[in-house]
Formats: structure tokens, C-alpha cells, sequence
């Protein structure tokens, strides 16, 4: 088809193809992508942080009700001292309203020499042994050492909250 241009008649030429339209398109779906990436995201973090607030075992308030930790109480008294010793066994009796998941910390020391670090959870779902053997690859076995165990648990931030500490000797 032809068309009349004021002065004489020209041939009519398919227009060429925009270029405005394939960039326009291309941003359209780059903005799509980088919004649903945005979406994705806040998903991720939100689900996260609502999956951290639920099942919040241990209740906050930083210890408050009754509670009971003595000990150490013997599993194994190899030598019938009733006293702990190197490689002897121990617990605690835990007992606490503070929370449904306490759990005992136990460090030990020889003098200024760090020998052992052992944790154990005193609640139904706990799955390993509730007793603490007393040694390490670092414990010298002809020395004293000095334990502290303690009882606490974590709040549903993961805060410790220490509800009671005991220190005791452990002969050779």
C-alpha cells in the first residue's frame, strides 16, 4: 500500500520493531524476578523468626519458682568412698518450676589447667545418659581437681539463665 506525503506518493514500509518495548519488557520482568526474590526473602526471615517463637519450653522470667539441685549424687563409686574421683560417675538430683528443660553445665579444673566441659539435659525428651563421667584427655589423674556444675536452661532467645550453682572437689 502506498500513502500520499504532501508531495508525491511513497510506498508504505512495515515500521521497524521498537527497541523501547524489548527494554521496557526486559525491566518488567527483571523487576518481577527482584520482587519476588524480595518476597522470598521476608518469607524465609519471617517463618524463621515465628519458628523460634513457638515452642518455647522453657518459660523467661529468669528463674523465678522453687528449685531443687543437689549433688553430686554417685552412679559409679569405683573405690566406695562415696566421694567423686577420677573416672568415677556422678549426677544431680534436678528438680526446678522454672522451667521443663534444665539442664547441668560441669566445668573442672587442675589448678589454672581447664579439664573438662560436659553438658547434660535433665528432661523426658533427652535422649543421652543423665550422669557425668569424671575425666578427660587434659585431666591428670594423680591431681585434684575443682568442679563447678550448674544448673540453668535457655530461654527461647537461647539466653542462658543460671538458676544454681555448686562447686565440689574431685579426688584422684
Amino acid at each position: 500500500m502506498s500513502f500520499w506525503d504532501g508531495t508525491r506518493w511513497v510506498a508504505e514500509v512495515p515500521a521497524a520493531p521498537s527497541r523501547a518495548s524489548g527494554i521496557a519488557r526486559r525491566l518488567l520482568g527483571a523487576t518481577a524476578e527482584a520482587g519476588l526474590i524480595t518476597v522470598l526473602i521476608f518469607g524465609l526471615i519471617a517463618g524463621s523468626a515465628f519458628a523460634a517463637k513457638g515452642g518455647n519450653a522453657a518459660k523467661p522470667g529468669g528463674g523465678s519458682g522453687t528449685t531443687t539441685f543437689n549433688g553430686p549424687v554417685m552412679v559409679l563409686d569405683t573405690n566406695g568412698d562415696g566421694a567423686p574421683n577420677y573416672m568415677e560417675e556422678i549426677t544431680f538430683n534436678v528438680s526446678t518450676t522454672a522451667t521443663t528443660r534444665p539442664q547441668v553445665g560441669l566445668r573442672c579444673y587442675q589448678g589454672s589447667n581447664f579439664v573438662e566441659d560436659a553438658y547434660v539435659s535433665y528432661f523426658d525428651s533427652w535422649l543421652s545418659a543423665t550422669y557425668f563421667q569424671l575425666g578427660s584427655s587434659y585431666w591428670n589423674p594423680a591431681v585434684d581437681a575443682s568442679c563447678t556444675a550448674r544448673l540453668f536452661y535457655y530461654d527461647s532467645r537461647a539466653r542462658e539463665h543460671v538458676l544454681s550453682t555448686m562447686t565440689f572437689p574431685v579426688a584422684p
